[in-house]
């Protein structure tokens, strides 16, 4: 009883974090961008907190170095995202208390294995199904002069919107504290971070094959190329130009130019009928 007491306490204590996660999980796609998408949308929801934990002016370093690591590339479901942003303010909070024993990589790599789920799950409901069938009955009423029809449809869109985002971000902070405690307190904390950080390079592994659809026509008779890279690796040549621009972000290669040199590249190549 009193340990529910104590919870209670809590969830009072930090409502107004939660409310943050609610409100600027709305404008997370305001400063999307194509290199690293929702990242500015996220720091925004997040900041907040990182100032409220960060407020003694001695850990301006510490401060500098969290608003760096929420600048990293995500990209998520805008409902969902509200979860992904109260479990991250929550692990933002352990590392604070226990830095010698967290490695602050460990946040992004939980942010970047919970991306593709919470997309796949996010994308599907809310604009797979909830949008067409909000907007398809809208639409049908308002063909028939009915003003019901688009308030119909942006009730039906936004309610569900609403819980999904609110008790997202309430239950990723609230069961955060809760679960990371308890493992910090076992010793599991490490072996779940390595957990996250190998679903988090699956996820970077998967967006590689499915995003970058690269491919070459090149044949000799009966040999195909392509199904030769295949057999060795498949996706072999996405791989391959995934670690290009990856050396060249470590080179400090702006965005600007490499955007140019795959859009250049990319019309010569296929000009030259070397990819496809």
């Amino acid at each position: 009883m009193e340990s529910k007491k104590i919870f209670k306490r809590e969830k009072d204590k930090n409502a107004w974090k939660y409310r943050k996660f609610f409100w600027r999980s709305w404008s997370i796609q305001a400063s999307w961008n194509y290199e690293r998408q929702m990242n500015m949308g996220f720091l925004y929801g997040i900041s907040p907190i990182l100032d409220e934990i960060y407020k003694d002016p001695k850990d301006a370093e510490l401060k500098k170095d969290a608003y760096k690591r929420h600048l990293r590339f995500y990209n998520c479901t805008p409902q969902t995202s509200a979860f992904v942003l109260g479990l991250s303010a929550a692990m933002e909070e352990q590392y604070y208390e226990h830095r010698e024993n967290i490695d602050p990589e460990s946040i992004n790599a939980m942010k970047t294995s919970l991306m593709g789920p919470l997309s796949g799950v996010g994308d599907s409901f809310f604009q797979g199904t909830i949008r067409i069938l909000a907007f398809g009955l809208g639409i049908n009423l308002a063909q028939q002069g009915s003003i019901a029809g688009p308030i119909l449809a942006i009730l039906i869109s936004f309610i569900p919107s609403y819980f999904v985002t609110y008790y997202g971000g309430k239950i990723g902070y609230l069961m955060g504290n809760k679960y990371l405690s308890k493992l910090y307190n076992e010793g599991l904390m490490e072996k779940v971070m390595y957990v996250c950080s190998i679903v988090g390079l699956m996820v970077i592994g998967s967006m590689m094959a499915s995003m970058i659809g690269i491919t070459t026509p090149i044949t000799f008779n009966k040999f195909i190329l392509q199904d030769v890279l295949d057999g060795i690796v498949p996706q072999i040549i996405p791989l391959g130009i995934t670690f290009l621009m990856y050396w060249l972000l470590r080179k400090k290669v702006k965005t600007g130019w490499m955007l140019t040199i795959c859009i250049a590249s990319g019309l010569l190549f296929s000009a030259l009928g070397i990819f496809a």
